[in-house]
């Protein structure tokens, strides 16, 4: 059945061309179309573009000379759940009360009254989906047709949270694949999952250029976060199986790309390719890499917030720029909400519009002073503001060195301690080694001060300080219903 479903989308999707209108019949310019494809556990350094030497990435590559790269891209926590609402909202996730990765146990989800990209698009007009990974809510109130998506395919959460977990097996339940809300596979079978995943996205594109309806589609892609598969085209293409999900991966982002310029509507949508943290290194070679950037994913170090960010617009963005600037995907919804003119939500985020730095103007800054970065439940672990990161008393994990595992067979972490506190000066030293906390007293005492005044607004379990702006998610559905 499944071969048959991917035969029938290619077969909609090939060889059809749509000569889009770029203007509506009163004159008006047409809504830009929205394009977000987010990788789950992609290294900053898995991108040939980036340094990545074992395999090539040409078509997330073509996005930086098409158009803009950044250097310092950040997530606000180092993990999948959390990360995801604050892409989804423009909020810092624990704002939202979100954290971790919310598993099949899980009863509760995202808030009805936060409003998704998904919903700030609908309400523009736009047809909005979701092809991939959601992991915001599993149970039916909190599933992307509740949250702004009119079509989902894809997986309520991460991919490795199945029967099969190599450390586990056995202990999680099927894996549910759902289209809409209806649940049409139990551990699906995930070598074909990229390329199913592609082919919708590639006819969604294709339908929404037929009707000249704008369009926002989120292709959230569950790998390459372990387990790591590849479909038998890709499979042995590269050195290592990492390298071949990557491929597959990369040949995906070629496709949407193609479908956008065989429906003549690449020149009026804006393409951004990302990831949620960076790589889960215990894993080793199924993980990705950082390019000498400190630690990974679960870690509050540049290797673990700071991911791949490429985004492009035709004659909205320039070719081959380099933004070396600090972004945080909390900036995504408000620079969205500016360029096609919607108003932001109603309740307070945390991001701003960062389309100046979009558009790589001349001497364009961060839209925000500092940025937070928590963990675990609501641990405020360090602040960024410029050049400058502070790493406030916490505990991290870390192979310290060590090789991660092989075969999808995870390492063990050792754990360190950041203490009292760490200055690092990230231009001169991306990869945090050494403390400059000593010869930069009022730098120091600036960040602190920052610090602060998160701790105030969005709390902080270490030193025990409750945010006065901190909502709750989605209530808890009793095991009843």
């Amino acid at each position: 059945m499944l071969v048959t479903g991917y035969l029938l989308l290619a077969l909609m999707g090939a060889g059809v061309g749509f000569a889009a209108e770029q203007s509506s019949s009163a004159g008006e310019p047409e809504p830009p179309n929205i394009v977000i494809v987010f990788m789950d556990d992609m290294g900053w350094g898995d991108l040939s573009c980036q340094g990545e030497t074992r395999w090539e990435t040409p078509n997330i590559d073509r996005l930086a000379r098409e158009g803009v790269r950044f250097t310092r891209f950040y997530v606000s926590q180092p993990v999948c759940s959390a990360s995801r609402s604050s892409l989804l909202t423009g909020c810092y996730a624990n704002r939202l009360s979100f954290y971790g990765a919310l598993g099949p146990s899980i009863r509760w989800g995202i808030a009805p009254e936060e409003t998704t990209l998904g919903e700030m698009l609908q309400g523009e007009g736009y047809a909005t989906a979701l092809f991939g990974k959601w992991h915001l809510g599993h149970l039916p109130e909190y599933l992307p047709t509740r949250h702004g998506f009119d079509e989902f395919y894809g997986l309520p959460y991460s991919n490795d949270m199945w029967p099969f977990h190599p450390e586990s097996p056995g202990a999680w339940p099927p894996l549910p694949l759902f289209r809409g809300e209806e649940l049409v596979d139990l551990n699906p079978d995930q070598t074909t999952l990229t390329r199913a995943l592609t082919l919708r996205s590639v006819d969604f594109i294709e339908r929404q250029a037929a009707e000249k309806k704008p369009f926002f589609l989120y292709l959230a892609q569950p790998m390459p976060h372990v387990p790591i598969f590849a479909s038998l085209p890709f499979t042995g293409r590269t050195p290592t199986p990492y390298g071949d999900t990557v491929s597959e991966l990369d040949w995906s982002v070629g496709e949407v790309l193609a479908a956008l310029d065989r429906t003549g509507t690449a020149s009026n949508t804006l393409v951004l390719v990302t990831s949620d943290n960076g790589p889960w290194l215990s894993y080793g070679d199924h993980a990705g890499t950082t390019q000498g950037l400190r630690e990974g994913k679960g870690t509050t170090f540049e290797g673990g917030v700071r991911v791949p960010a490429l985004a492009r617009f035709p004659g909205r963005i320039p070719a081959g720029r380099v933004v070396e600037e600090p972004l945080m995907t909390i900036d995504v919804l408000p620079t969205l909400a500016e360029i096609v003119g919607a108003e932001l939500p109603e309740l307070s985020i945390d991001g701003r519009s960062a389309w100046d730095l979009f558009q790589a103007k001349p001497n364009a800054s961060s839209p925000q002073e500092y940025y937070g970065l928590w963990y675990n439940r609501n641990d405020l672990q360090a602040v960024i503001s410029g050049r400058w990161k502070l790493h406030l008393p916490h505990k991290y994990r870390s192979l310290e060195g060590r090789p991660g595992g092989t075969g999808g067979i995870p390492t063990k972490y050792n754990y360190g301690l950041v203490t009292p506190l760490a200055l690092f000066d990230l231009v001169l030293d991306p990869g945090e080694q050494t403390d400059v906390s000593q010869a930069n007293p009022k730098v120091l005492a600036r960040m602190l001060r920052h610090a602060d005044e998160l701790r105030e607004r969005l709390g902080d379990n270490l030193t025990k300080t409750k945010g006065a702006e901190n909502r709750a998610h989605g209530k808890i559905v009793p095991k009843s219903q």
